[in-house]
């Protein structure tokens, strides 16, 4: 396999946690909001995970995005 094609496969196998990271914020907001909507009260208790999780699937994404244009426009 060639070097330059190599250097492709790895870059959109790093943007793949682009996709799980859309995957991820997705499920946590509508998990927030089943869990509000069944019980009002304890919804400001769960607001810290909540915004937690966003931060990590945020961040999974960000690296993802990194590396992968690391991988194509690095050394």
């Amino acid at each position: 396999m060639e070097a330059e094609a190599a250097k492709y496969i790895g870059a959109g196998l790093a943007g793949t946690a682009l996709i799980g990271a859309g995957i991820g914020i997705g499920s946590i907001f509508s998990n927030y909001l089943a869990g509000a909507l069944r019980n009002p009260s304890a919804a400001a208790g769960q607001r810290t995970n909540l915004l937690l999780g966003f931060a990590l699937c945020e961040a999974t994404g960000l690296f993802g995005f990194v590396l992968a244009m690391i991988i194509l426009f690095g050394a």
